[in-house]
């Protein structure tokens, strides 16, 4: 008996990657092996050169198709083997086992926006909603807009065995937000884009879009983020560490370099309004959702625990925010002896 491999992997499109994905029968019993593709049509090659490699990463069950069917995350290679340059997988891999024995955790908030059409599901035509204010974590049809589509998104990433913690409506009419983790660094960017996968396929289905973008709609709206979860072994055992990796991530020119990889249109959602700190000033605080950075109270409290790095957009690279944050503060904790 065969079954259906879905082979999914993250293109070379510009300023944000886009996930792409085609299927191959494979006989009962097979591992899902290296496969190819043109790279021409996805931005990452040329026509005269277009061949690259897909090498799966982690295959997972397929709960659209059900069955013996799986999902197939892919890095992408040249066929040298060499990883592309779009690979941004591989490069997290050496500074996540660099630093593997502080045994960094993440949890990433996605934020994402429903569009039906031109326009945020739950907006009317020629106008519109009431401001933002009661949408959040909100109950009632004028409150809510498209939680069947939610509700089968999360059945999807459990039957998945994604590490799925959870999902809330957020401040404005068809906006909602999944949470992935905690998880490794790598852990956490396979599931994220996944989820990522499921979420546009199951939206798909509905006759929805579900995007990423920083500001969605413009105005007196907030933006969507992926406010990242973060901390190590020492983080989770003493309050020191908190205070290290806080300040490291506000030397010198760390808070450019990071916010300069954080996701396309920054700048239109980090505005120092709608709980968001400048894009161009750093800070972080206790408690305070206007800062670039957050200590929970209760981590205060305790005195141990995790940070959350608030400025990450929607349409951040996992990868990406997870290789800075690991480089930066542990790169600053082990020079502090916090290890």
């Amino acid at each position: 008996m065969s079954y259906k491999a879905e082979y999914i992997w993250i293109d070379g499109t510009e300023p944000t990657a886009l996930l792409r994905s085609k299927t191959k029968i494979l006989a009962d019993g097979a591992e899902p092996p290296v496969w190819g593709f043109d790279g021409s049509s996805t931005n990452q090659a040329q026509g005269h050169k277009s061949d690259l490699v897909l090498r799966p990463v982690l295959t997972c069950p397929d709960p659209i198709r059900g069955g013996d069917h799986v999902l197939v995350l892919c890095e992408v290679e040249e066929v040298s083997g060499d990883p592309h340059k779009s690979n941004t997988r591989a490069q997290l891999r050496p500074v996540a086992e660099q630093f593997a024995e502080q045994d960094s955790w993440f949890g990433i908030e996605q934020e994402y926006t429903f569009f039906k059409g031109s326009r945020p599901l739950g907006f009317p035509e020629g106008g519109f909603p009431a401001p933002q204010g009661h949408y959040y974590c909100g109950v009632g049809a004028e409150a809510v807009f498209g939680r069947e589509i939610v509700e089968l998104h999360l059945d999807r990433c459990l039957a998945a065995g994604l590490k799925v913690s959870g999902i809330n409506a957020e401040v404005m009419p068809g906006q909602w937000e999944f949470q992935i983790g905690p998880a490794g660094p790598l852990e956490v960017g396979d599931h994220l884009w996944i989820a990522r996968w499921l979420l546009y396929r199951t939206a798909e289905e509905f006759g929805v879009e579900a995007t990423l973008d920083a500001k969605p709609a413009r105005g007196d709206w907030n933006g969507a983020g992926a406010h990242t979860n973060f901390s190590t072994k020492a983080m989770r055992e003493g309050y020191d560490a908190i205070i290290t990796a806080c300040e490291a991530l506000g030397d010198g020119d760390k808070p450019m370099e990071h916010v300069r990889h954080y996701g396309a249109d920054i700048e239109s959602r980090l505005t120092g309004a709608h709980e968001t700190a400048p894009w161009n000033r750093y800070t972080y605080g206790v408690s305070d959702r206007g800062a670039s950075v957050r200590i929970p109270w209760q981590v205060e409290v305790d005195k141990k625990g995790y940070i959350e790095d608030r400025r990450p957009n929607a349409n951040v690279d996992p990868y990406v925010v997870a290789r800075l944050l690991v480089d930066t503060c542990c790169t600053a904790l082990e020079k502090a002896g916090q290890v």
